[in-house]
């Protein structure tokens, strides 16, 4: 196999790095400049995993020596920089030693039949994330993210995703028509209106696959995503609390159709 080009760069002013610092630091840089920077052993690993092919690797000068051909030979360029500077395009508080540059894919389409999870202005980055890594865990193949909704490959939702991101198929941005394409049934979730979700799971009522709308940290699911919904549930909160967080609450209905799936 031919060794991968290997280019040192030792200035903070280089114009490629000034791209690689909004791009790790900036929430929606990745739109204007069309690539995604995962930096870490596990972002990176599963990317690689999913058949993703980096188009730069970049290594800390300190782990450079030390990096294993998996990593030095899958980018067709290799950077290496010196530790603070490296450090200096990090968004982590804690740097890691090596990150890689990935071209944005093209924007898909809606997989009409496809188990689907619709975000509506789900505004934190971690929730998001944490979103998508159940998607991923419980068969929802498809995220769409409505307008409003946390930019889907900002740094920080890649992070919290935890590389759920690469075998899931990703709406960003989308405008509300796009879920007229559906053809499965649209579920609404709702902290006091609705059947509850544990009763449609005894009596076999709950539909899989689905489509799955969770909606606004205070706000809730819009009006709009509310009038589409053939069906809209609650879940049961024997503890009393007023409402559970969005991303816990997904986790438990996407659980409850995966479970449905297997009965």
């Amino acid at each position: 196999m031919p060794a991968v080009p290997v280019q040192f760069i030792s200035s903070r002013d280089n114009p490629l790095l000034k791209d690689l610092r909004r791009l790790a630091q900036d929430s929606t840089a990745y739109r204007r400049q069309g690539q995604l920077w995962t930096e870490g052993d596990h972002l990176c690993r599963a990317a690689l995993l999913r058949g993703w092919q980096p188009q730069t690797a970049i290594f800390s000068e300190s782990f450079w020596p030390l990096a294993h051909a998996e990593w030095t030979q899958c980018a067709t360029k290799n950077i290496v920089l010196p530790d603070p500077l490296f450090a200096s395009i990090s968004g982590l508080v804690s740097p890691a030693a090596m990150g890689f540059i990935f071209a944005l894919p093209a924007s898909a389409s809606v997989l009409a039949p496809a188990a689907t999870v619709i975000l509506d202005r789900v505004q934190d980055a971690g929730n998001v994330g944490a979103i998508l890594r159940s998607a991923a865990a419980f068969g929802f193949s498809q995220v769409i993210a409505l307008k409003g909704t946390a930019a889907l490959w900002s740094p920080k939702v890649l992070r919290a995703g935890m590389g759920a991101h690469f075998g899931l198929t990703l709406l960003d941005g989308a405008e509300p028509e796009v879920l007229a394409a559906l053809t499965v049934p649209l579920v609404v979730t709702s902290s006091h209106a609705g059947l509850a979700l544990h009763q449609l799971l005894r009596q076999a009522r709950l539909p899989m696959p689905c489509a799955w709308a969770f909606g606004h940290e205070g706000q809730g699911v819009g009006a709009e995503l509310l009038a589409r919904a053939g069906l809209q549930v609650r879940i049961a909160q024997p503890g009393g609390e007023e409402s559970l967080n969005v991303a816990s609450a997904a986790a438990i209905c996407l659980h409850a159709s995966a479970t449905a799936a297997l009965a």
